[in-house]
């Protein structure tokens, strides 16, 4: 049963505003002698992590921020990736570190994140920025794709006090963190964590005031799984064979979109959505990490 025509929640368009926020800040920095400073490491070929990094890396240099770009073979040892990380802490220009995954299989990526200094750690990945969000501690760093879905959700002026919140996935990457976010207090919402496993995972998701996608598994979410009303946001994002496109694929969110679109009152489409944010929370939180170890303020 359609609903009405959904409110398509433009990631573009809100990405470009939290980049122009921190051009703006940067430029600030930039008075006081303060240039931001990231710096990605990349392990392998991996062509999907190489266009993610080429457009990190352009984002810096858009706001006016000093990249830097390691590439590493595939071939590199566990013990040389964490020198290079050991490095990067050392060196004062480097405000934010971002190891690319995924690692080669024989590398631990636990382990190399929690080599770099949590400081530095403009993903939010490692345990002490992991407690502080757990916590409710803003001193921490918030992973940036969660980051980014709640401030869609909060641009979009959802109400998520006392919502049923279902978040498909349990990743370290968007499933816990976002949970943690959307149970903080002056969000409470009522949050339910659903995975591959879960029993009726449909039934589940029917209940959702916001449905959060984050499996990985293109057009998962079909239309008999979603409330009317409800706001859908997908994270998913996957390369799926398309001989009708010149790149020979085409991007496929966790939503089968034609379908549960018209029963949303708001979604993201993919691509557009959510991918976005995430590099614009990732300056953000890059500009953040440069103003915290300067002391300085923009």
């Amino acid at each position: 049963m359609a609903v009405s025509t959904p409110r398509i929640l433009d990631g573009r368009k809100l990405a470009a505003t939290v980049l122009d926020e921190c051009r703006a800040a940067a430029d600030r920095l930039a008075q006081q002698g303060l240039v931001p400073g990231l710096a990605v490491v990349l392990v392998g070929d991996d062509p999907p992590s190489q266009v993610y990094v080429a457009s990190k890396v352009r984002t810096c240099g858009e706001l006016g921020f000093r990249s830097q770009k390691i590439v590493l073979p595939a071939s590199t040892s566990q013990r040389e990736l964490i020198g290079v990380v050991d490095r990067l802490n050392a060196d004062p220009a480097v405000h934010g570190i971002l190891v690319q995954s995924p690692l080669p299989v024989a590398i631990d990526a636990g382990e190399v994140v929690r080599a770099i200094d949590p400081r530095k750690d403009v993903d939010g990945f490692h345990p002490e920025n992991v407690a502080k969000l757990a916590l409710e501690d803003p001193s921490g760093f918030v992973p940036c794709t969660p980051a980014g879905c709640m401030r869609m959700i909060a641009a979009a002026g959802v109400v998520t006090a006392g919502a049923e919140v279902v978040v498909i996935g349990r990743s370290r990457i968007v499933g816990k963190p976002m949970a943690l976010l959307l149970m903080a207090r002056g969000v409470d919402a009522t949050v339910t964590v659903a995975h591959s496993r879960s029993r009726d995972l449909a039934a589940v998701c029917r209940r959702a005031d916001i449905l959060i996608a984050a499996t990985g598994r293109p057009g998962m979410v079909r239309a008999d799984w979603v409330k009317p009303g409800a706001v859908a946001i997908d994270v998913g994002i996957t390369r799926v064979a398309d001989a009708t496109k010149p790149s020979g694929y085409r991007l496929c969110g966790d939503v089968a979109y034609d379908e549960v679109a018209p029963l949303c009152s708001a979604i993201t489409p993919v691509p557009g959505g959510v991918g976005p944010m995430t590099i614009a929370m990732l300056m953000a939180n890059t500009l953040e990490a440069a103003r915290r170890l300067s002391g300085k303020h923009p």
